[in-house]
Formats: structure tokens, sequence, C-alpha cells
């Protein structure tokens, strides 16, 4: 039972789902609302540390590198977002559009970024350098892709991407 405005939240099944969300969350601390609060305390220090003594932490996330891999797909999932924007906004030259994406998003998320660099640079593990290595290149491929610089199957997407990055990077520092 739908019309325009999605399921009738009368219906038997709408009903079930609203309420298994509100008993699996009630009185309990979300993996959402944790991820939210590291995100935003990584984004206020700005100092590339990993915030591990925020409540709910230990909880949510079984060790570092469950906490460092939920903050690599938030910033994949900003970026690819902010990538479609600018591809919107700008389509003629995807290139610029890209390297804009990419600098919106280390601006919007400057200290998951600052994490994120941190870790890759200095890794807690081989477990942790090898996710960090292939996250980066899909966003690197992304970049590639969207930019209409190589397919993300294309051996050299990762090179190309690594490229638009550094463009970003650099002209971030600048207007900085």
């Amino acid at each position: 039972m739908t019309d325009a405005k999605g399921p009738d939240p009368t219906h038997r099944t709408a009903r079930r789902r609203a309420h298994h969300r509100t008993r699996r969350t009630a009185g309990r601390t979300t993996y959402s609302a944790v991820l939210r609060a590291v995100v935003e305390e990584a984004n206020r220090r700005c100092d590339g540390a990993l915030p591990t003594d925020l409540p709910g932490v230990r909880q949510m996330f079984p060790d570092e590198l469950a906490l460092v891999g939920a903050l690599q797909l938030r910033w994949h999932t900003r970026l690819a977002g902010a990538v479609e924007q600018a591809l919107e906004a700008d389509p003629g030259d995807p290139e610029r559009a890209v390297v804009a994406a990419w600098q919106r998003t280390a601006e919007a998320l400057a200290g998951v970024r600052a994490v994120l660099d941190a870790r890759a640079e200095l890794p807690a593990s081989a477990e942790e350098a090898a996710a960090l290595r292939t996250a980066g290149g899909k966003d690197r491929a992304l970049l590639a892709a969207m930019a209409g610089l190589a397919s993300p199957p294309d051996p050299r997407a990762v090179g190309i991407g690594a490229r638009l990055e550094l463009r970003a990077r650099e002209r971030l520092h600048v207007a900085a």
C-alpha cells in the first residue's frame, strides 16, 4: 500500500519496521550517533588523532580499524555526493568540478581527512595500511572516472585520480 508520498504508515509492515527501529535504539546510543560524534570531534580537533575517547566508541567499534573504516566510508560518501553536485553545477569542465568537489569535501571534513591522512602515513597495522590503500585507490578512481579521464577498471585511473587529488590539495593549501 503505497502512494506518491511513500508507504502507508498504517500498513502493518511499516508499523512493525518503525517499532523495531524505535525499540532497537530506545535508551541506547546508536552507531550513527556515535559516528556523528566522532566526525564532529575529529573536525573540531583537526589534529589527525583518532577520537577513540568519546562515549560509545568502544561499544560500537570493536577496534580502531573499524572506526577508521567508518571514517573512510563517511569521507568517500561525502566525496561522491560532492562530485555529483559539482558536475551538475559545472558540466563543461569536469576536471575543475572534481577538483572543487574534493576541496569542498576536505573543507567540510577537515578533521576526518586529517585522521585518514595521518593513519595512511603511519598505519596501526598492515591490515589498516592495506584497507586505506584500497579505499584511497577507489576514491582516486572515482575522481578520474567522474572527470572523464579514465574508467574505474583502467589501471591508470588511480594515478590520474591521484594527480587530480594533488591539484586539489595544492589549491586547498594555497587558499588557506
